[in-house]
Parts: C-alpha cells; structure tokens; sequence
C-alpha cells in the first residue's frame, strides 16, 4: 500500500528539546543507533577546529568555526529527526488503515505500545511498517533476527537497528526530491555504519552508457569529471551493468577498472549492484571502501540489495510505475502504440515485445505485443496465431542453443543492442523441429522490445553465393536493353570502371571509346558478332579509366532474342584479367629466359665435350716402350651437364722411363675441363726435368694454389724404369693403384699425400714397387668405383673381384672392368693399364 507523505514541512534547524519533542525523541534514539555520516565540508569544518584549538589562529575566527560546527551538527539531526519521522508517519498511516482510526489516535496508540514494549518508537515504527510491507527489507530484517536469535544476548537489538537503518533509508529516499538527496541519506543512514566511505548513483541510458544521478563521499569537481560515461568505456559500473549481476573489487587499483573516486582512493574496494526492478537494470549503486575489502557476510549482501532496490525505484521515477506488466495484464501505452506504427513501415518481420511479470515480481517471459504485417512465421502460423501469445509459448526453442530469449532479456535489461547474422531459429511444427537461418536485430524502445529477423530464404542465399563470386572473380554484370535503351550495371562493374555509381553507364557502342586505339579492331569484331549476327562472343581489351589505370579486361556477352529472333537485350559480363594478362607475360618472359639459359648451357656441355675429347680421346694407340704394354680408357658421364675433369696421361721421357699418371678436378663443366688441361700440361713440362713423382706432386700442388682460380684435385703419379723393372709412385689424395699377380689383385700401400691445392706448401711421399713380368698395374679415377650406397671399401672389394677375371689381352682386361663397374655417380671415369712383358 503506498506509504502517505509526512503531514508537516522537513525542519532545517531544529535544536534538540524545542517544540518537537515527540519527533526530537526519536530522533535521539536514532542517533544513538547511527551515527551520522560527516561530508566533505564536514571536515574542513573539524580541521579548522583543529587548528583553532593548536592555536593556529585568532580568537575571533575559532568562535567562528565553532559556531559552523555547531550549526552544522544541527542541521545533522534535524534531518535524522526529519528522516525518522517520516519513518513514524508511515507507521502512523498503518495503524490508520488497520484500526480504522484517526491520526491522533494512532499517534497515540504508537506511543502506548513503544512505552509498553520498552523500545523507542522509531523502532516500533520499523517493526511496523516492515510486517505491513513484506518487502525486500523485511526479508533482511527478518533474516537476520533468525541468525542472531540464541546467539548473542544483543541480537535483537541488532535486527531492529538494522530495519530501523533500511526502513530510515527508505522514508528519506521516499521524501527525497531527487536521487542526490537519496544518495546522501542512504550513505548517511545506512553505508556509513557499514564502513563505506561514499557511493555513487549511476543511471543506465537506452545506449548502455553510464549518467551519475546521484552521489556522497566524493568531492564535487570529482563528480562533474564523471558526470557521463560514454558506452563502451569499461568501469566496475559498466561491467555490473553487462553482467546484470554484482561485481565485487578488493582494491580498484588492483582491478585495472577507471571508476570515480579512483584518484583520490585508488586503494579501496568497491561494489557495483544492479538496481533494477521487473528485469529491467534502471542503474546501477556503486558502494566504496576506504580500505581493502574484505568478503562480506550474506547479510550485509542482503542489505546491499535491498538499497539497490531502493535506488531502482528512485531512478525508475516512482515505484509504482512499474516497467512491465504482470500477470495477463496487457495494456497499450503511448510508446507501445508508437513502435507498433513503427514497425508497421518496415520491411522485415518484426515483433513488438513488452515485459510479463512472474507473481513474484522478476520477469518470466515477454508478450509478443504485435507482428507486423511483413511478419513471416518459420513454422507457417498465421499472425492472429503469434500476436499476444508468450515468446516461450511460441517459440520455446528460443531457449535452446541460439540464446535468443537470453539476448532479448539482456537488451531489455541493459538497453545495449543486439545484432547476430545467420542465427539458427528453430520452430515447432506439429512436434518436429524446424530450422530457418536468418539476422536477427533486437533492441529497446522505453518499455518494449522490438525484435526483428530477416530469415534467409533459397533465393537470397543464391544471390548472396553469386555477389561473393563476383567479386571474388572481380566480375561485373551488366544488362543493356536494346529497345528502351536502358542499361543496368552491378556494383562490382562500376569500381571496375572507375566510375562512381551516380554516373549512367556505359553502352556497348561506346566501349571503343573507353579501351585502348590498339584495340579497337578486336572490339569492333566483338560488336558485329554480338550486335548483327547476334552469337554469343568475348573480347579481351585495355580498359582506360578515369583514373588513368588501366585494367586488361575480358567482356563476355550474349544476345537476348525474342521469339521472331529479333534482338531484345544483350547481357554479359566484364572480367578483370590484369593479374592473368601480368602473369601469363612474366610467364612469357620466363619461358623466353629458360630457353635462353638452356641453350647457353647445352653449349658450354658441348664446348666442354669437345675439349675434354680432343684432349683425351676414349682411346690411344699404344706406346712404343721396350718391355712394357699400356692402354688407357676414357669414359664419359652420361649427361653432357655431367663433364667433369678426369685426366690421365702416359708419356715416355727422355730419359726412357715412362711417366703415368690419373687425375681428377672437382666439379664439373667447363670450369673442371680447363682446369684439367691446366695440370695435364703442367704435369708434362715438369716431368722432363727428371724429377721423382713426389717432387712432380709437390710441383703441381704449386701450380693448383697459385696459378688456378680455387681449384683442388687428387692425383696419382708413377715412374716406370723399364731397365730395372721398378715403379715409383706417389699419390696426392687418390686412390691406391692395384696390382694384379699370379691372378690375384691388391691394391698397393697407401702413402701419404694430401690433395692438390688444398696448402701453398705440401709434401709427398714416395713407394717403390719392384714388377716382374706378366705382372699388370692399373691406375684409375674414382668414377670407376664410387657408389652412392657403399663405401670405398667396399667399392675397392668389388674392384678387386673384377680385376682377378682372367683375360687374353690388356686392353680385353679394361674393357671388362668398364663393363662390370658398378658406379652409379654418373661421373667420367679413367683408367691406365700398364703390362710387364
């Protein structure tokens, strides 16, 4: 029942003990059961006293202080007492109402019953009011004499101070004339003896920002910086309001969250609650700690939620204005009739939803007000079927896991818009679940929400995949009437044109003028196809843009024939082909280069072939040396690519003895061949000299570091005395010679030697063999045994097997170990043989 309004005018100055005595009583009780709350001008008031009582300053100004402070202290409790009683004056309209009595009468019978029951009758006016309410407050009131009941000898004392506190809240908030004053008297009566410091009041605007309406504890210049939040600023009070629950902080600092007050008491904690009444969050009540804090009992949440409420009711205007309607109440207001006129000029379906109350006041469903007449309903159902029915009743899936219900209860709660694409909207058709994919928009409009969905049909969808491939193939359509001359151009045509949509498109007859003169034959073959012989036909042109670019353009087009096959319409379609036409061209040139590139490379393998074969030819006559047969073999790699710089040579010196020797450059081309006939020669002007084959190796090694561009090779080097019948020979990083006797195969001691060209300075070990007759030697590069699979040990083993074939002749013997070679490196090979007689 609505509370009445205190018979007399709020007092401003009305000293303890003066004509108001009865009300002067309560509000004594009141004081001693909370203190009052000091402001900010409070406390410059106490630290002026201070000052005057060190003595800081004169006398004249320190009587002046304390008569601030007096006046103020006052004010204090004149307005306790105003507060109290109007917390008596409800009570008094109790008893009114229920003893059918007058106001003196029930004045009086609250005196006999306060005096009777030994309580002050500020706190017989709570107990009252609270079991003639059952609100929110009572609840809390109540919840807490339970807990403290048999506990603690003071409990009930402690319940009534509390309901006295909220009850006192609410009959100040009640006579307040606007949320500051409701600010100042709930942190007065009923946070302060909390431990809170101050609080702020914060409206919710239909955009989901954030208007200070009220607040105390902070100082003014603070609240005028904070006066509006803009949306999508993140603070405590703006996450309370996204969460639609209370958010709490220990320390805003520690939180990272901007909030008011954060400058001056960074450390403090806070708590922001939602004040919202029917499902609808009005604002939101931000409640600061000086200190850190701590968690807090479930009664003092309790209280906490019972001001929020008080707040709500504030902000909502009045509280029996309610925001909804409960129960199967469905009236029509101003603004519902508006959005219903609304709705009614879109073109998408919408349905206007207004708030349904559960008995207990939160709110349980939404009302579908009104369908418009674009309404499509997935299931099939006519409007009248739809309109005034319960969302849930409707459209129960709703619930499931599309969240639509909880989207649309989350809009109308906080006034933040909600927008979703391709939403799954599931319907009930005869028991059978049926989907439909649309957009869906939901937003709040004062008291309603109006829900919009856009459901994807067959067709749109097919539109929707044929837009995407166009301009993902940066394709534009066009259509032109031959008749009317109308042209009709898609937007992707237009960006490929350069031309802005405002501006008429371009015929077909004038497309010359567009293109490049280079292409004006083509785009004249194109026409005449098209436009007389009316065939389908395509020409590919450089577009000129008004923006000078030009774009390599592909048209393609058909012509539309009526039945008598004169021509209607052409349409067809623009397709920018300037990354193909840049890519077929660097393709273009590539190919042009490969071929270029092979045909220098297929060259130099030819030079290179020519040179190694005029300089070592697969086969020679043998050399006329008393006592002694050679034969030499010379394989090419397969792959002309392959040539590399194998080398050998068998000369006869001077002096009789018959130099050998076998050689390999590393790498292959032309590089390798040259460098080949660089040592070969240089091997050949050393040896006349006479010196062993260790001194020739050193001398080479010379020749490879010094004289050559970074070569290295291996080498072996032997010198045959046909008079004594022995071998000197010497290797530089090469393999072994081996010797076949008696039909058994060897390979000689290895000696040491590094490869050519690897030092400036290196020396070589000699070995001398001693040969009888019948005995063959055989020299060869590592082309011959060289496996990618084995090792040289076991290549050598190989060797060794093949060379204990017996064979007629010497040449019989190389052939077959050519032929029997196992290598499969693809690389040249040489190989001397050499046969005492």
């Amino acid at each position: 029942m609505p509370a009445p309004e205190p018979t007399g005018p709020r007092p401003h100055s009305t000293a303890p003990g003066g004509p108001d005595a009865p009300a002067d009583h309560g509000a004594a009780e009141w004081g001693a059961v909370v203190p009052a709350q000091a402001t900010g001008n409070d406390a410059e008031a106490h630290a002026l006293m201070a000052r005057v009582s060190s003595g800081q300053t004169d006398s004249g100004v320190g009587r002046l202080a304390a008569t601030v402070e007096r006046l103020r202290a006052e004010i204090r409790a004149a307005q306790a007492a105003a507060d109290g009683r109007a917390l008596v004056e409800l009570a008094k309209g109790v008893l009114i109402e229920r003893l059918q009595c007058g106001p003196a009468m029930a004045a009086r019978q609250l005196a006999e019953l306060a005096e009777e029951a030994g309580v002050a009758p500020l706190e017989l006016a709570a107990d009252i009011v609270n079991q003639a309410a059952q609100d929110h407050v009572t609840d809390v009131a109540t919840a807490f004499v339970r807990r403290t009941s048999g506990q603690e000898p003071t409990g009930a004392h402690d319940a009534a101070s509390i309901g006295v506190r909220l009850r006192t809240a609410e009959s100040a908030a009640l006579a307040a004339g606007d949320t500051q004053a409701v600010a100042e008297s709930l942190l007065e009566h009923a946070l302060a003896p909390l431990g809170a410091s101050a609080l702020a009041v914060w409206t919710a605007g239909s955009d989901a920002s954030l208007t200070l309406a009220g607040h105390a504890g902070f100082p003014a210049d603070e609240a005028g910086r904070w006066r509006y939040v803009p949306p999508g600023v993140s603070t405590l009070a703006r996450q309370a309001l996204s969460r639609r629950q209370t958010v709490r902080v220990p320390s805003l600092s520690a939180s990272g969250l901007p909030s008011i007050g954060g400058a001056h008491n960074a450390a403090g904690g806070r708590i922001a609650v939602p004040a919202g009444t029917g499902g609808r969050v009005h604002g939101i009540l931000e409640i600061c700690w000086p200190g850190v804090l701590e968690p807090q009992p479930p009664q003092i949440e309790r209280q906490i939620d019972a001001l929020a409420e008080l707040c709500a009711h504030t902000l909502e205007g009045h509280p029996s204005a309610a925001a909804a309607t409960s129960g199967d109440a469905w009236t029509t207001t101003p603004d519902v009739s508006e959005l219903v006129d609304l709705t009614e000029g879109l073109h998408d379906p919408a349905l206007v939803l207004t708030p349904y109350l559960g008995p207990d006041g939160e709110l349980a469903d939404f009302r579908i007000h009104h369908v418009n007449s674009r309404f499509v309903d997935p299931a099939g159902r006519p409007r009248n079927a739809v309109s005034g029915a319960l969302l849930l009743e409707a459209y129960p899936m709703v619930v499931g896991s599309s969240e639509l219900f909880e989207s649309v209860e989350r809009v109308y709660a906080t006034g933040e818009p909600y927008r979703a694409r391709r939403m799954t909207l599931t319907a009930l058709v005869d028991q059978v679940p049926l989907d439909a994919v649309a957009d869906i928009s939901v937003s709040r409009h004062g008291r309603c929400v109006l829900l919009i969905w856009r459901v994807e049909d067959e067709t749109a969808r097919l539109a929707n995949l044929l837009q995407h491939a166009q301009r993902l193939g940066r394709i534009g359509g066009f259509e032109e009437n031959i008749v009317s001359g109308q042209i009709m151009w898609n937007d992707q045509l237009f960006d490929l044109y350069g031309r802005p949509q405002g501006m008429p498109p371009v015929p077909l007859e004038e497309l010359a003028a567009h293109a490049h003169p280079d292409d004006a034959v083509g785009i004249g073959r194109f026409l005449r196809a098209v436009l007389y012989h009316r065939r389908p036909a395509s020409a590919a042109f450089r577009l000129l843009r008004p923006d000078r670019i030009t774009r390599h353009v592909r048209v393609i087009a058909e012509p539309v024939l009526d039945a008598d096959r004169r021509l209607l319409a052409v349409r067809g379609a623009y397709q920018d082909i300037s990354a193909q036409h840049w890519t077929e061209v660097a393709l273009a040139a590539t190919r042009d280069q490969l071929a270029h590139t092979e045909q220098q490379a297929a060259e130099r393998n030819r030079l290179t072939l020519q040179l190694q074969h005029a300089i070592m030819p697969p086969a020679q006559p043998p050399l006329d040396s008393p006592g002694l047969r050679i034969a030499v073999r010379y394989r090419p790699a397969e792959s002309e690519s392959m040539v590399g710089g194998d080398w050998y040579d068998a000369v006869v010196l001077p002096s009789k003895q018959v130099m050998l020797c076998v050689g390999d450059v590393a790498g292959h081309g032309i590089e390798a061949a040259t460098s080949m006939v660089v040592l070969r020669n240089a091997m050949r002007g050393l040896a006349v000299t006479g010196a062993g084959p260790g001194q020739l190796l050193s001398w080479l090694n010379v020749v490879a570091h010094h004289l050559t561009e970074h070569v290295t090779a291996t080498a072996v080097c032997g010198l045959f005395d046909p008079h004594k019948g022995t071998l000197r020979w010497a290797r530089a990083g090469h393999l072994p010679p081996v010797l076949i006797r008696d039909e058994k195969a060897s390979t000689l001691r290895t000696v040491g030697g590094i490869l050519l060209g690897a030092l400036s300075d290196a020396s070589y070990e000699e070995e001398e063999l001693q040969m009888s007759p019948g005995d063959t030697l055989l020299m060869y590069t590592d082309g011959l045994v060289e496996r990618r699979d084995e090792s040289v040990q076991d290549s050598l083993a190989q060797l060794l097997t093949n060379a204990r074939i017996p064979t007629t002749t010497l040449e019989q013997r190389l052939d077959g170990l050519l032929t029997h070679s196992k290598s499969d490196t693809d690389d040249d090979t040489c190989l001397i043989g050499i046969q005492v007689e």
